[in-house]
């Protein structure tokens, strides 16, 4: 038996009270984490490295152990060390502690390690995925889901393919790493698990055709942005040029990437895009990403309609890009019933370039212009419309102002651009601004508001000039310009190879999303010379599809159970429909007005909020079949979409265009004698309670213009998890309706407030008649 260890006197009692009470003291001091600036040049020549020096510096100032209790534990380690931005360390302090290390030999300087907010990719952040809360940690980064890009390839040696922290590949996986021009098995890992390359249908039609980069090396960029959009692993300090500086990271980033190149410079053939789709899932992976798409097919032509419906029967989620022919009504393609198709948006993030008048004044425009130099105070010329090149080659060094008075700003850059100017102010409300830009020479591009007080100034002033500097980025710009706003060049439907299901379903970031770029691929050309860039800035739809497939491989990691439409209907019922100053989400491609669901979908991605949705729209092959009964697809049209045979269904038992989708589209559109007449549709839909147990939910409809819309019943009552209701929602109007679009919405909203499952209801006189039909 140990013995105990007893005082001798008085003083050595109080000195063990006094120890005692220091070490509680040490128990539950306050530790925060501080950078600790050092003078390399004072370090002792005893230590060989600084590393040692720190470590025993800090051991120093340690004068009692740190206990470690349940709620925290704090090490006594350097967390790091530094050495090339700066010397010195980084630890956890108390109070006391950091006065000590203050006293050091070598001491510089010190200061607390403050939260720092990164912006590259911005959409994570825009979309409030974090790590503190929600779907990131809910489902631990998308681990383990795969995730299958078919596009134009990929760029292995790009830091968003690190597979640094990543466990095992998957046991389930069956793909391989496919060797070619450039590409070898061992450039795939453990996050580029497989690569594979399909080129024999584009052989087939182009015979004599020489394919440069006969591999999955991606040289055109695409599937590189696009796969590491969904799934790139955290890159630390990357930028376009300056703009944008932060953190690159997917949707998923602790998800593993599959490629399969499919798209080529040369050229791309559905046959190719099927072979693709069909070893992705033979391979086993559990997301699909399509940034592609075929317009004015119907059905039973279409690659990815073909493909994806075998996907979805594997249970796999597939998403897919709407197109970029908007704004008008009926552009879409990829209107697939079994797919998540994708309309595109805006976030909260501005790349500037500055103009400071010589009276002092200061606006920011849009810029892109990437090389880092800036004019100063160079004399200003107005040049009204820039439509002259011969004037434009004499100006000399001098800023060029451009008034877009009609849409053509794209001209006026291209005049600027073949002139001899030191740089260009261009004065616009395009909506296509962002495509330009990227110039290749000093260019600004500044709103009518901001534009008329430069003209002012011209004016007022004999002498007027200006500086300008580039590369500056700004965040969280609610005020003057909120997001997310539809993208004008978004694809709206209603969908012409489907019209019975309304599409798009939802928006994501599409709008200059940056991403992994080959290194070898021209990022911009300035017209002097090409530059290049790891990471690139690009816009549409195909960003925004690669996004949903990061988001649904985080849904698919919490609720591997959950089917595709399960998945589709969570996305789609708790997506956002205000921006971020709480205003409804406006249509840039519509003068600006509250978007519609033909645009949007059902609004804005919100992915933490679809970990938890309460209900859903669950839906099966059965159902789609119906659905393809009842468009008149003849037996063969049908097997070639499902592969059953007509012996395998019954078209004349349940045909219904009414399937049970997480949104609602009526046509009024009869045009005869008795327009006026009022006619009613009807719709059933059929929610899944996935919430805990029993819960109540009350219908609220907000109302639409022209239509009376009604649902009954009122109330669902569930009275345990996984338990159906049903209910009907009956649309009154005329058989023509006035307007060419109504919309509103209808929210089962639980008794408590936990849940609100919305679901957009459209109303339109726009053509139903799908492709392919009569």
């Amino acid at each position: 038996m140990a013995a105990a260890i007893a005082p001798t006197s008085s003083t050595s009692l109080c000195l063990f009270f006094i120890t005692i009470l220091h070490l509680f003291t040490s128990m539950w001091a306050k530790y925060d984490t501080y950078i600790v600036h050092m003078d390399l040049s004072a370090m002792p020549k005893d230590f060989s490295d600084h590393h040692n020096w720190y470590a025993s510096a800090l051991s120093s100032v340690r004068h009692y152990p740190q206990i470690s209790t349940t709620a925290t534990t704090h090490s006594t380690d350097i967390i790091y060390t530094y050495s090339n931005v700066m010397h010195g360390f980084s630890a956890s302090l108390s109070l006391s502690e950091l006065k000590s290390v203050g006293n050091l030999p070598g001491f510089v300087s010190s200061y607390r390690d403050l939260p720092v907010r990164v912006d590259t990719t911005r959409a994570p952040q825009f979309l409030n995925l974090n790590s503190n809360y929600g779907a990131w940690p809910t489902s631990n980064y998308g681990e383990d889901v795969i995730i299958g890009v078919v596009d134009t390839g990929v760029w292995p040696e790009s830091k968003s393919y690190s597979d640094e922290g990543l466990g095992e590949i998957p046991s389930r996986w069956k793909g391989e790493c496919m060797e070619g021009t450039e590409f070898n098995s061992s450039m795939c890992n453990k996050k580029l698990i497989g690569a594979k390359f399909f080129n024999k249908g584009l052989i087939s039609n182009m015979p004599n055709i020489t394919i440069t980069m006969n591999s999955t090396r991606d040289n055109d960029g695409h599937g590189t942005h696009t796969s590491s959009t969904a799934a790139g692993s955290f890159v630390e300090g990357v930028s376009y040029f300056g703009y944008a500086n932060g953190t690159a990271k997917g949707m998923a980033p602790m998800a593993r990437v599959a490629m399969y190149k499919a798209l080529w410079e040369e050229g791309a053939f559905s046959s190719d895009i099927i072979a693709a789709i069909d070893q992705a899932i033979a391979d086993g992976v559990d997301v699909i990403s399509l940034s592609l798409g075929i317009d004015g097919i119907p059905l039973y032509e279409d690659p990815v309609a073909i493909a994806t419906f075998a996907a979805m029967e594997k249970g796999i989620f597939v998403a897919t890009s709407a197109g970029n022919e908007g704004p008008w009504f009926g552009t879409l393609h990829n209107g697939i019933p079994w797919v998540l198709t994708v309309s595109a948006g805006t976030i909260d993030r501005e790349f500037n370039g500055v103009v400071t008048l010589s009276n002092g004044v200061t606006i920011f425009g849009s810029s892109l212009y990437s090389l880092n130099s800036s004019l100063s105070k160079a004399p200003l010329m107005f040049m009204n419309t820039c439509n002259s090149t011969k004037d434009l080659k004499e100006v000399g060094y001098k800023i060029v102002v451009c008034v877009d008075t009609d849409d053509s700003v794209g001209g006026q850059v291209d005049n600027v651009n073949n002139g001899n100017v030191a740089g260009g102010l261009f004065i616009s409300n395009s909506t296509l601004i962002d495509f330009f830009l990227e110039s290749s020479f000093p260019a600004v591009f500044i709103n009518p508001k901001d534009g008329q007080s430069i003209l002012n100034y011209m004016k007022m002033n004999s002498d007027p000039s200006a500086s300008l500097q580039f590369q500056k980025t700004r965040l969280g710009r609610r005020r003057n310009k909120p997001a997310p706003r539809v993208a004008d060049y978004s694809s709206r439907g209603p969908s012409h190879s489907c019209p019975f299901v309304l599409k798009p379903d939802i928006m994501a970031p599409g709008t200059l999303v940056l991403a992994a770029w080959p290194r070898t691929t021209v990022a911009l050309d300035t017209g002097s010379r090409l530059l290049y860039n790891d990471y690139n800035l690009l816009s549409g739809t195909s960003m925004s599809c690669p996004q949903m497939a990061g988001i649904g491989a985080l849904l698919k990691g919490v609720h591997p159970e959950w089917s595709a439409a399960a998945i589709r209907s969570a996305l789609m019922t708790t997506a956002d429909t205000l921006d971020n100053s709480n205003s409804f989400i406006k249509d840039i491609g519509d003068s600006y007005q509250p978007a519609s669901p033909l645009a949007m979908g059902s609004g804005h991605v919100n992915p933490n909020k679809a970990m938890d949705p309460g209900l859903i729209y669950d839906t099966n092959a059965e159902d789609y079949v119906n659905l393809l009964c009842s468009m008149n697809f003849t037996s063969k049209q049908i097997q070639t979409i499902t592969r059953r045979s007509s012996s395998s269904y019954n078209c004349s038992k349940n045909p219904s265009l009414d399937i049970n989708y997480p949104s609602f589209i009526a046509f009024f559109n009869v045009n005869d004698s008795s327009s006026d007449t009022k006619i009613v549709q009807e719709f059933k839909r059929t929610v899944t309670n996935v919430g805990n147990g029993a819960s109540t939910y009350t219908a609220k409809l907000t109302p639409m213009d022209g239509i009376q819309v009604t649902v009954t019943p009122g109330t669902l009552v569930f009275k345990e998890k996984y338990e159906k209701q049903s209910f009907k929602v009956s649309l009154e109007g005329p058989k023509m309706m006035k307007q060419v679009v109504a919309h509103c919405a209808l929210s089962w909203v639980e008794v408590g407030g936990k849940y609100v499952v919305r679901s957009p209801i459209v109303a339109t006189r726009l053509s139903s008649v799908p492709l392919g039909t009569s």
